[in-house]
């Protein structure tokens, strides 16, 4: 079969694999559409990121080392179960939570088991990807999406993350959120906001990305920093009481900084991006104003919740497909254009 196969830095080739063969507990599945991450332009350009195996050096839990399938946020269609499977059948449209776990370590014991000591990727640390004719995916990481769209369903694992930091935060209905930076997770996170009922602050300098915002309807108001006093708008807006919640989606020092000083006293200011560098804290508001700072990471049992705010309705996922490609495409019109047109897309989809 055909699956795109990442050697190492801006190494990425189209070859002919063996096909996986289903096994018992597991699901064979035809990946329909597979989205571009910000991690994959990591190790695209720059190199292997962990929890990435590289060569002589295997991931723990899948055993595998460069060349690997790429590929981790994808949908497709199940083609055959494995004996024991039950929920699943041939014909069902489906997303992969793409996590390689342990099962043994305390995280993984306690649920949590995004934050397993051995953690690894589908599609980045072995295991296949959603970039290959078929892949086999144990059954509890394969979840039903029913009638929605193959192409809105490659974004559940990103809009996951998002879902998984709202849910820690215990933002909801009535509470006013400030979302720092309109990238793809920061779009992701003010739309579940949304459907839970909040009122959403975007902050974004990058006029596409602020366009995209008000466009797509997932903003109550979009603040400039360039232009606004992010920190006095958000004030006025809240009637002097500042937001309920931040989300730190830019991972930049400013951006930080503005919404720790933008909340209310008690404020929940919850870290979803990636930061470059560890950033500094100003002890002044969170000590004063009892600030919480909370981080999350990736996802754990959200997805079932976040298929049904689609399904639902009450999340429109069109708006955030910008561009589908072809798979012999994917380095220059995918990897390569949102490196340089970045602030123009939210989601390159690429199929085989």
């Amino acid at each position: 079969m055909k699956a795109a196969r990442y050697y190492g830095k801006e190494d990425l080739r189209i070859d002919d694999v063996p096909e996986p063969q289903v096994r018992p507990g597991a699901v064979k599945i035809a990946p329909a559409w597979t989205g571009i991450c910000g991690s994959d332009l990591h190790v695209y350009f720059e190199g292997p990121m962990n929890p990435m195996p590289t060569a002589g050096n295997p991931h723990p839990l899948s055993g595998e080392e460069p060349p690997l399938v790429f590929g981790h946020e994808f949908s497709g269609v199940v083609k055959e179960v494995g004996e024991g499977v039950e929920g699943l059948s041939p014909g069902d449209s489906v997303v992969v939570e793409p996590l390689i776990v342990c099962g043994e370590c305390f995280a993984c014991r306690d649920g949590r088991y995004n934050l397993c000591e051995k953690m690894g990727f589908i599609g980045l640390s072995g295991r296949g990807g959603g970039l290959s004719e078929r892949i086999v995916v144990e059954e509890r990481f394969v979840h039903p999406v029913g009638d929605m769209p193959l192409d809105q369903a490659a974004l559940i694992e990103p809009l996951a993350v998002a879902a998984h930091g709202v849910r820690l935060s215990g933002a909801g209905d009535g509470d006013v959120a400030l979302v720092g930076g309109a990238g793809p997770i920061g779009l992701f996170t003010s739309a579940v906001l949304k459907a839970l009922g909040a009122t959403v602050i975007v902050s974004e300098m990058s006029q596409k990305r602020k366009e995209k915002a008000k466009d797509s309807g997932v903003a109550d108001h979009v603040l400039d920093p360039a232009q606004d006093d992010v920190v006095a708008r958000t004030m006025e807006i809240t009637g002097g009481r500042g937001a309920d919640v931040g989300f730190e989606c830019a991972g930049v020092q400013p951006v930080f900084d503005a919404l720790l000083h933008a909340l209310k006293t008690g404020g929940m200011l919850q870290v979803i991006a990636l930061f470059s560098k560890h950033p500094t804290l100003d002890t002044g508001p969170l000590l004063f104003k009892e600030i919480k700072i909370q981080g999350s990471m990736g996802y754990a049992h959200d997805h079932p919740n976040v298929i049904r705010l689609v399904r639902e309705g009450k999340i429109d996922l069109t708006p955030f497909i910008t561009r589908r490609i072809a798979v012999e495409d994917i380095v220059p019109e995918g990897l390569r254009r949102l490196m340089e047109h970045k602030d123009e897309e939210v989601k390159i989809l690429v199929h085989l």
